[in-house]
């Protein structure tokens, strides 16, 4: 069987894979780079192709799932974080209560 070739993967492995990779993609990661992730992170969660072989039956671990859905980017740029920082303390100084 050569690299890359998929056919000891289930359909529901298959699909995972296509759903990672639609998400990173609209995230802004490139199309090879995203099928990439998306088979690394079928392969880690499901432990490879499941249709044959000892591998079948093994119990799946979802941490890179709840990994992603806990890990998140910033609510707020840089400068608005500043700006907000600016005048919370021009607040404080105004009040006397720094």
């Amino acid at each position: 069987m050569p690299r890359g070739d998929k056919s000891s993967y289930t359909d529901k492995q298959k699909r995972m894979a296509e759903h990672i990779e639609e998400g990173y993609e609209d995230r802004g990661v490139s199309h090879k780079e995203a099928e990439r992730r998306a088979w690394a992170t079928v392969n880690k969660e499901t432990g490879g192709g499941k249709k044959s072989g000892s591998g079948r039956g093994k119990a799946e671990s979802h941490a890179s799932a709840r990994k992603g859905g806990r890990k998140g980017g910033a609510s707020q740029t840089h400068a608005q974080r500043s700006a907000a920082a600016k005048k919370g303390w021009e607040t404080r100084r105004k009040r006397g209560s720094a």
